[in-house]
């Protein structure tokens, strides 16, 4: 029988994993103008690297997800602390777009195997089926990866420079990441915690898709894709979209500011209200958000945009979760790594796409771009509701 989700472990690796977010994703955002400055080379080159890794991601999420799968998460995010801190060492020493691409290429691998994908695997690999709220915790404390990435981004670069700054992320990856990953259990495979006694098996083999399953798994893949297509989008292009439908700079800065709390009540209410309701159905009201929010936008313009981007926030938040819930409630705990690797590759290069695609969107059809993350949304809900057939093995969650 799967153990029960220990407060120690879900803090260290939520800590972890804010550590990997503030210090990647969350990276060129505050680093990428004087890093661009210094290097003598466009913004967009520094974009156009940071997307290189995000496929680089999606091609290692499978491999990764496999090793969890048999070794369990410890070695895998260990490792990871350590191929951070060499792409930060070799970003900050860089003089030129090759070093550039060479140093966002390394972070691209840890990214692949050391951010949520990795840190759910490694969740299920000890915890099984009762991974669902250790989940969510990790969620909830990494979700503040972007309040205390950039602040503290853009101090370090104010004060050491930008290449001082990535110094300073990798040596954080040499000793607080390295020690909090190396702190978790160790030798769990996924599925191996459902079963006394075998603690550092390898992990079985998924059975062979029903149907319903391969249908499921093609569906996910679209939700994941689309979701993160969008949240990628408006990381990027949601103050534009705002003023291209009649907001002011303030009131565009002020409802961007309103996402990451929006993003955290919403991992609250699932954690408390939605922990008894199944994840298939939290993650449809969650993909409707956007949607809704966009045509409140859309129809009553200015005065709309806070709630727009509160239910943007909030279905954003709650669909984080379900990128690592879903798959463990339809297909359960065994292999559960490489499938979790295999459903996001489509999410990874759509999240490496939007800005550039989403941007052009924008620049052409102005807050009318809107009704492409709207209409992905509305998709997203459609294929939601194709896996609603589909045998579940949890015994806490209300039927459909």
């Amino acid at each position: 029988m799967a153990r029960e989700p220990g407060g120690g472990m879900i803090a260290r690796l939520g800590i972890a994993q804010t550590l990997a977010w503030g210090s990647t994703y969350y990276l060129p955002a505050m680093l990428a103008t004087p890093m661009a400055h210094d290097l003598g080379v466009s913004t967009p080159t520094i974009f156009a690297a940071f997307s290189a890794a995000l496929i680089v991601s999606a091609l290692l999420g499978p491999s990764a997800g496999r090793m969890i799968d048999r070794a369990g998460g410890r070695p895998v995010l260990a490792a990871t602390s350590i191929v951070f801190a060499i792409g930060l060492a070799g970003l900050g020493l860089t003089h030129g777009a090759t070093g550039l691409f060479a140093a966002w290429l390394v972070l691209g691998i840890g990214m692949g195997a050391g951010l949520y994908e990795a840190a759910f695997a490694t969740l299920v690999a000890v915890y099984g089926n009762r991974s669902r709220n250790a989940i969510t915790g990790v969620t909830l404390i990494a979700g503040f990866a972007s309040t205390v990435g950039w602040p503290l981004s853009t101090f370090m670069e104010s004060h050491i420079g930008w290449r001082g700054a990535c110094f300073a992320w990798a040596a954080l990856h040499l000793t607080l990441g390295l020690a909090l990953n190396l702190s978790l259990p160790r030798g769990m495979a996924a599925g191996a915690a459902a079963a006394p006694g075998n603690a550092g098996a390898s992990a079985p083999p998924a059975p062979r898709e029903t149907p319903a399953q391969r249908l499921a798994s093609m569906s996910l893949a679209f939700v994941f894709a689309a979701t993160w297509f969008t949240s990628t989008a408006m990381a990027a292009h949601l103050p534009r979209v705002l003023q291209a439908g009649g907001a002011t700079l303030a009131t565009a800065v002020m409802v961007g500011a309103l996402i990451g709390p929006a993003q955290v009540a919403a991992r609250l209410l699932e954690f408390g209200l939605l922990r008894k309701v199944h994840p298939l159905l939290s993650a449809r009201i969650a993909a409707a958000l956007h949607p809704v929010g966009a045509l409140a936008f859309g129809v009553i313009g200015a005065p709309a945009a806070a709630l727009f981007g509160v239910l943007h926030g909030a279905g954003n938040g709650i669909l984080t979760i379900a990128k690592g819930t879903l798959p463990l409630v339809i297909f359960g705990p065994g292999g559960y790594g490489y499938r979790q690797g295999v459903l996001m590759v489509p999410a990874r290069v759509a999240q490496a796409l939007a800005p550039w695609l989403f941007g052009m969107c924008l620049d052409t059809f102005g807050v009318n771009a809107l009704w492409l993350t709207s209409g992905l949304g509305v998709a997203a809900i459609a294929m939601l509701m194709a896996i609603r057939q589909v045998e579940v093995p949890t015994a806490d969650a209300v039927p459909l």
